[in-house]
């Protein structure tokens, strides 16, 4: 007689490793391919720099920034309150384009907005 033993062991699936490492960078592909067109991403250029400030021309729809600190140049205010654009294409910037400040500070429809 033969003293052969034999081991059971208990049946494992096969399952390669990175398998759900490689879901997960499918899934995060995916979301990045859909994530471009999410208008919370979307890129918009701002006015001025983060350490300036946006000035309006008097009497007219010029504009500058100035460093935050300095008063404008001659020729330029401040935008009124509450008024100020902020990024390129915004409702401010768009409203300041045909309309400007006078000499007094009211706002009045510019002259040379075409």
């Amino acid at each position: 007689m033969s003293n052969s033993r034999r081991i059971s062991r208990p049946a494992v699936a096969f399952r390669p490793r990175g398998v759900r490492g490689a879901t997960a960078a499918l899934l995060g592909a995916a979301a990045l391919a859909v994530l471009p067109g999410c208008s919370s991403l979307e890129y918009r250029e701002g006015i001025c720099r983060g350490s300036e400030y946006p000035v309006l021309t008097v009497n007219g729809t010029g504009s500058a920034c100035v460093t935050n600190g300095e008063k404008p140049p001659a020729g330029y205010v401040r935008y009124p309150e509450g008024k100020v654009p902020q990024h390129v294409d915004d409702k401010w910037d768009v409203y300041w384009r045909t309309h400007t400040v006078d000499e007094h500070g009211t706002i009045v429809n510019a002259p040379d907005a075409g």
